[in-house]
């Protein structure tokens, strides 16, 4: 009775499922990983980005314009780009803020030295320079000074300057060296923008400079103080404009229209020759090309919006595109103002590729190891496909009910192994009608052979078996 139990006693190979199911966790937990990426990487590339503009000083028209279009961008449903302002005294302070890394943009004057990092965005304003002389004062017992017509005049005077930024200073003697007056013989003498009319009606200077916008109301108010008694100031024309031009790439050769500045009569009554220079919006070397692109297509898409509350705003400008620009323009910048401006798939759509790719990669290797495993399904179908014919022979041959009920619920654990392995893939229609040819034959034959049993006496039972043992031994 050594065959049965030999057979009954034999282990079925472990089911290849535990190890399926982790593969398949690992594969989803890849894919969710990989998803979860992608849609990471669309929302940090597609959420408003706060630059840091540095602009000044308080109260100034810049700073003003600055602040209306810090609201409006934050009330843009869509916008890409929001600005948080940094107040400094002035451009050149905004620059150094810039070139420190401090801030990302900054309001800078053309006109100052331009820090390394600093590239174009837009140009803000174009600022023009007035030279005027206030009309003699009328007074009793004193001798008139000598009437200022022309700028080789005003060496030895005094000559007032509008703002207190060290810049104009060196805009009076960039001005008085192109006309060979030694800077040192003429007095500056600054006082804040909102002094100058004061300043000019206590004849504080000889002759007055101011730059800023042709409209500006800081100049006009100025001009304004400058008339008195009837008369009317005379303005000085920069007539080597285009000198100085030439020898200043900072500057520009400009004119003042007629009446710019009140008529009856018109101030000047003639159009003045004279130099300009810009305000510009740089940005720091190294932002995102997207993002100052999104700045620059919001800055001008706004813009129309703000000239009734900021007439300034509607003077903005796209920057010098030029090779050869004092400022070298942003490459976003550019990019908006040539129309190449790049979408969000133009952008991204190496992450995108590279992201497909790594999901077919994942799918692949999934495929692979699903096919590794099922090739061991397989393998383990075929011995217990084996194992069950050798059980089909052997319950032919059992004599015992106990080694023949053994060997059934074995077949039955084969059974569910194998219906198992047809869910999973790994066997066919085929394969599986096959088996269940010989699951159907081992039942018969188990079957047949307990029928065969139970109608034997039970002597004759005991002595086939031992007949069978002592053949075996």
């Amino acid at each position: 009775m050594t065959d049965g139990p030999t057979l009954a006693q034999k282990p079925v190979p472990a089911s290849p499922r535990p190890a399926k199911q982790r593969l398949t966790f690992v594969m989803l937990a890849g894919v969710l990983a990989i998803v979860g990426a992608l849609v990471a990487g669309y929302y940090f590339a597609m959420r408003p980005v706060t630059l840091r503009i540095a602009v000044g000083p308080a109260n100034s028209d810049d700073l003003k314009v600055v602040q209306a279009l810090t609201q409006a961008f934050n009330n843009q449903q869509r916008s890409q780009v929001r600005l948080r302002p940094i107040q400094t005294d002035g451009a050149g302070a905004s620059a150094n803020l810039l070139g420190e890394g401090k801030a990302d943009l900054a309001i800078i004057r053309g006109d100052l030295e331009v820090p390394k990092n600093a590239q174009a965005v837009a140009t803000l304003r174009k600022n023009v320079v007035v030279l005027w002389v206030p009309p003699a004062q009328k007074t009793k017992g004193k001798k008139a000074a000598p009437k200022i017509t022309k700028i080789a005049q005003l060496a030895g005077r005094r000559v007032g300057v509008v703002g207190r930024t060290p810049a104009n200073v060196n805009l009076l003697k960039v001005i008085l060296a192109q006309y060979g007056i030694d800077p040192a013989k003429v007095e500056p003498i600054q006082f804040p923008a909102n002094e100058a009319a004061d300043a000019i009606r206590n004849q504080k200077a000889d002759a007055y400079l101011a730059a800023g916008p042709v409209n500006s109301k800081i100049t006009a108010d100025a001009i304004a103080a400058s008339t008195r008694d009837g008369g009317t100031p005379k303005f000085l024309a920069i007539d080597l404009a285009d000198a100085i031009a030439q020898n200043h790439p900072a500057y520009e050769a400009s004119e003042i229209p007629a009446g710019t500045f009140g008529g009856a009569p018109d101030k000047p009554e003639e159009e003045v020759k004279t130099i300009s220079f810009s305000h510009h919006i740089v940005a720091r070397k190294g932002i995102s090309e997207s993002t100052i692109a999104a700045f620059t297509r919001q800055l001008f898409g706004i813009r129309q919006n703000l000239k009734t509350e900021f007439p300034l705003a509607a003077k903005i400008e796209t920057p010098d595109t030029d090779k050869d620009a004092i400022i070298p323009v942003h490459p976003g910048a550019a990019a908006f103002v040539d129309g190449e401006e790049k979408t969000f798939l133009d952008r991204y759509s190496d992450f995108i590729w590279w992201g497909l790719m790594g999901l077919s990669a994942m799918g692949s290797a999934g495929a692979w190891f699903a096919g590794y495993l099922k090739k061991d399904e397989r393998n383990l179908n075929t011995s217990q496909r084996d194992r069950l014919l050798d059980m089909l022979a052997a319950a032919r041959g059992c004599d015992s009910m106990d080694e023949l009920d053994q060997m059934q619920s074995e077949a039955d654990a084969i059974l569910r192994d194998t219906l198992i392995c047809f869910e999973h893939g790994a066997i066919e229609d085929g394969t599986l009608t096959a088996f269940n040819i010989a699951i159907e034959q081992f039942h018969s034959a188990v079957a047949d052979r307990k029928a065969l049993l139970m109608s034997m006496p039970q002597n004759l039972q005991r002595a086939s078996a031992q007949f069978r043992a002592a053949g075996t031994a």
